[in-house]
């Protein structure tokens, strides 16, 4: 590949091109993927063991008071406080993604969201203690605490997406974004499978309806978020910064300050809004399939179907897998056909499936309840699995981190905040049916958005003219 040369010296930006003698630290694909895929499954299985706990626990450890309706949808609402508070992330971290560099924002976004999983762990409930602590719990602190908590996940996961899809989208050789963007998208199947496999460890060593679960038991997965969320920097420091935000950073430099966006979100908005906009509708189908399936069946299956918990959490396990699976096809098949076929397809097919989902779910037993949400994670995946290249690829590198971040999360607030919210009144009231029409119209909603996308697989990552190395294929070493 033919290769341009490297800048000459300049005293305008000494900083920015370290000299011939010491050049730029070359990491391998193998560690870029490493690194994206731990820290999205770490920040993912935070956000997971919450919806769990949200459906199985939250409602007796922090609104005891409430009817079992009225207690499960206020512990969907602080479910939801999250996905508000992803935009604001995706402004913030998407910034300093944008100025600062990938990597480093990428490292406070996993300890906030590390640090925010461990208090939620430690938090004492409203009528009870924890650990031997404020053993007649705190009343109305705790809830609120709860809400504070919440916010800061999604505040995290909020700007952890977008730079862990940039990490790998802009290190990918060419033809290949869809393959290697694919493994950030692998975190959430990975941390839905470990969610489910904590808690179900939990249940059968406590017991299900035990007093030991709902004391301490619940708190187990969140504390040992810990040890994941170490490992997780460890690994991600070892990763250098990507060739694109470097390539950035040296063009502006030759350019001037002047040229700098001072806030790279007015700029995505100025230049970009409609590509926000489209993608947040394009998405919303994913967002409402995925969450439904990973937080509000857990729910319905243990409460409306009466099935056992052990149950509902093996399903939830096995259908991590089939998700993980049709993630990886769809994200490589995009390369071949393009992201937009791929996305529409999931989304066509989501429209007449969420309108039966329901119905099945009501045949009863443990066999229509796995059918139904291995179906629903199974034509998520198809769309998101390609989701981590296509955003990427639809803005520019200079405000690119805060873009992608603001589509997405705008997808995360029509379809992961909203459904929830409104299903569980849709079935005490009318019938589990009006959440399939409810879901079946944001499915619509994307087809349409999808169409109006234009494709991307062929688009290149970096601004024309721009001077410097070539490294479209990283080393393979290390």
């Amino acid at each position: 590949m033919t290769t341009t040369p490297a800048d000459p010296p300049s005293a305008d930006f000494p900083a920015l091109q370290p000299p011939e003698a010491a050049p730029p630290k070359k990491t391998s694909l193998k560690r870029v993927a490493a690194a994206s895929s731990i820290g999205t499954t770490i920040e993912f299985y935070d956000f997971f063991i919450y919806g769990t706990a949200a459906a199985l626990v939250f409602p007796t450890v922090f609104f005891p008071a409430a009817e079992e309706v009225t207690g499960t949808i206020a512990s969907f609402a602080t479910f939801a406080v999250a996905f508000f508070a992803r935009p604001v992330g995706a402004m913030l971290f998407g910034h300093f993604g944008d100025r600062i560099g990938r990597k480093r924002t990428l490292v406070w976004t996993l300890l906030i969201m590390g640090l925010a999983t461990v208090a939620i762990g430690l938090l004492p409930g409203y009528e009870t203690g924890v650990f031997g602590i404020a053993e007649s719990g705190i009343g109305i602190a705790a809830p609120i605490t709860l809400v504070v908590l919440r916010f800061l996940q999604g505040f995290a996961v909020g700007g952890e997406w977008a730079g862990a899809t940039l990490l790998t989208a802009e290190y990918a050789p060419a033809g290949k974004r869809g393959l290697y963007a694919m493994f950030p998208q692998l975190g959430p199947a990975f941390a839905f499978f470990l969610s489910s496999l904590t808690f179900l460890i939990a249940s059968l060593t406590l017991g299900e309806t035990s007093s030991a679960f709902l004391e301490y038991g619940w708190r187990v997965p969140f504390i040992l978020s810990f040890a994941l969320v170490a490992v997780g920097l460890w690994v991600r420091l070892a990763v250098a910064e990507t060739p694109v935000f470097r390539e950035a950073q040296r063009r502006k430099a030759l350019e001037g300050a002047s040229n700098e966006p001072a806030l790279p979100f007015l700029d995505a908005f100025r230049y970009q809004w409609k590509e926000i906009l489209i993608a947040g509708g394009a998405l919303a189908s994913l967002f409402s399939l995925f969450y439904m399936g990973t937080a509000f069946l857990t729910n319905y299956g243990t409460k409306s179907l009466e099935l056992s918990r052990t149950f509902v959490l093996s399903a939830g396990m096995i259908a991590a897998v089939i998700f993980g699976l049709s993630t990886a096809a769809s994200a490589m098949w995009s390369d071949r056909v393009g992201r937009r076929r791929v996305i529409l397809t999931s989304c066509a097919v989501a429209v007449p499936w969420v309108l039966i989902l329901f119905p099945i779910l009501d045949l009863g037993g443990g066999f229509a309840f796995v059918v139904g949400l291995v179906g629903t994670l199974l034509i998520f995946g198809i769309a998101y699995g390609p989701a981590g290249a296509l955003l990427p690829e639809l803005f520019e590198a200079r405000y690119r981190y805060t873009g992608a971040g603001m589509g997405y999360n705008l997808a995360g607030i029509l379809g992961g905040a909203i459904p929830p919210l409104i299903a569980a009144p849709l079935i005490a009231g009318p019938g589990a049916i009006w959440v399939g029409v409810l879901l079946a119209g944001l499915s619509a909603v994307s087809v349409i958005c999808t169409i109006a996308i234009v494709e991307t697989k062929d688009k290149a990552m970096r601004e024309e003219g721009a001077l410097v190395e070539e490294e479209s294929e990283p080393a393979l070493v290390g």
